[in-house]
């Protein structure tokens, strides 16, 4: 759910993919997905660790990120099959006491090299905005922030076809007691969940706010100076949809008169020039994202917003990938075309259109320079999964 600042190329790359890859068949559809996990398309033993060239300083960032997410590594059912939580007890507890200058090290012992597929990746940005709101409703901050609704749920058995993944669709239940899509960005916009209190808060700008929920999890700043931190809790089931696409099939994106820059400042231009378009354009992206209150869920208020695992992320470690295929608290190691993303990471988030094989998302933190290298992100290369030796050994191959 991300970004795009810089380049034509790496900006529709971003607005047409990420939101937390969609197949064109698939879009439009509630809870749409690829119909495949890391098991159906196979999985093969990567090269030895050892040919991995580490740097210090990655090793320990990433050993650093690693330990912070074991606490969740044995609670979760690990939807990709890669492993089982009982792969994850002894490198995790190696994790808790090893010294951080010797990172290398560790996860030589404990782990090697496995390649889901064709091990072929594609990697995008993103990082953590901040706009202006409010926790209250007060002039001026009028664009209502949601959290979870507890309306929007999975169908019961019977109540509708499941998905490609075997998962039953998002949506809701209505008056009659059946089963529909749950409401999407235009009814959500017009009121639907108006007056449930649902309210966590409240953004000041709606394309600031659709620009972050892009992005999944941000700060709000208030008029007071105090900052509000927001995460992802969810999503109402429709497929994301990338509006610097739409434009460009519009004709919209180039450089000729009537035309618009490919990056965020061109879109939120246009947006803004043509304000009954563009809140059209964004309502054609029927996906809508739901959001926690998580401030004080960080000890360090330098961290990373919390990603999926429940932990805040960190800068130039944490990736967001599709839990099917990566097992979510996992080392990646990624060689690419941008050498700035290359090197050791871990998977601890996940995103609405990050969805498939290798494909990636990586996290570069707050500010205007991680604002900029998010933004140009559009990297291509091959990608490992890091899993423990046990996991390994029984893992079939294919």
């Amino acid at each position: 759910m991300r970004l795009r600042v810089a380049g034509l190329v790496a900006a529709l790359a971003l607005l047409s993919a990420c939101g937390r890859v969609v197949p064109p068949s698939t879009a439009g559809r509630p809870g749409a997905r690829p119909p495949a996990t890391a098991l159906q398309i196979g999985v093969h033993p990567g090269p030895p660790i050892g040919t991995l060239r580490f740097t210090p300083t990655n090793a320990r960032k990433a050993l650093a990120a690693f330990a912070a997410s074991c606490s969740r590594l044995s609670l979760r059912t690990d939807n990709s099959g890669l492993t089982q939580p009982q792969d994850w007890a002894a490198p995790c507890q190696a994790a808790s006491g090893w010294p951080a200058e010797d990172a290398q090290r560790f996860f030589l012992t404990w782990f090697d090299t496995a390649q889901v597929g064709e091990g072929t990746t594609y990697v995008t940005g993103y990082f953590e905005p901040e706009i202006s709101g409010s926790r209250t409703h007060q002039p001026g901050f009028d664009v209502p922030i949601y959290r979870l609704p507890p309306d929007l749920v999975r169908a019961k058995p019977g109540d509708a076809p499941p998905g490609p993944d075997g998962k039953q669709p998002l949506g809701r239940y209505d008056a009659n007691g059946l089963f529909v899509p749950y409401w999407d960005r235009e009814q959500i916009e017009d009121g639907a969940l108006a007056g449930k209190g649902l309210e966590i808060g409240w953004a000041s700008d709606p394309a600031e706010f659709f620009f972050l929920q892009v992005q999944g999890s941000g700060r709000l700043r208030a008029p007071d100076g105090s900052i509000m931190r927001i995460g992802y809790a969810g999503e109402n089931g429709w497929a994301y949809t990338g509006i610097g696409s739409v434009m460009n099939s519009q004709g919209l994106i180039g450089t000729g008169p009537g035309q618009y820059p490919g990056s965020m400042q061109g879109i939120l231009r246009y947006i803004r020039e043509h304000p009954d378009e563009g809140r059209a354009l964004m309502r054609q992206n029927r996906s809508f994202i739901f959001f926690r209150d998580t401030t004080g869920i960080a000890s360090d208020p330098g961290a990373g917003p919390v990603g999926a695992l429940s932990v805040p992320v960190t800068p130039r470690v944490t990736l967001a990938a599709d839990p099917a295929f990566v097992t979510l608290g996992a080392p990646v190691w990624l060689s690419t075309d941008r050498p700035e993303v290359g090197g050791l990471w871990v998977a601890q988030d996940t995103g609405g259109a990050i969805k498939g094989a290798n494909r990636f998302d990586s996290f570069w933190g707050a500010g205007a320079e991680a604002r900029r290298i998010a933004g140009g992100m559009s990297a291509r290369g091959h990608a490992l999964i890091l899993l423990p030796r046990s996991a390994l050994a029984r893992l079939p191959r294919k």
